[in-house]
């Protein structure tokens, strides 16, 4: 018996994905500032579709305002 034998944690990607019902859970225990990071994290992957136009998700700014997130073009800072 090894007393000092650390036990090692499994990867994420080898872990069973969640259920529904954990997911809501995990869900409701986040803060609109997590839901905002989420939404930064989750907008890599979204093209979003406006008067024709399409925008990746990345190109907008998600941020807390009140009790919402909102979410905004990002401004591109003019060069210096």
């Amino acid at each position: 018996m090894n007393l000092f034998a650390k036990k090692r944690a499994v990867p994420q990607s080898y872990q069973p994905p969640l259920d529904a019902p954990e997911i809501i859970e995990l869900f409701s225990r986040l803060t609109l500032h997590h839901q905002a990071a989420l939404l930064r994290l989750i907008s890599r992957n979204l093209i979003i579709e406006l008067d024709g136009d399409q925008h990746m998700g990345f190109e907008f700014d998600y941020s807390v305002d009140g009790a919402t997130v909102t979410m905004r073009p990002l401004t591109e800072e003019p060069e210096a």
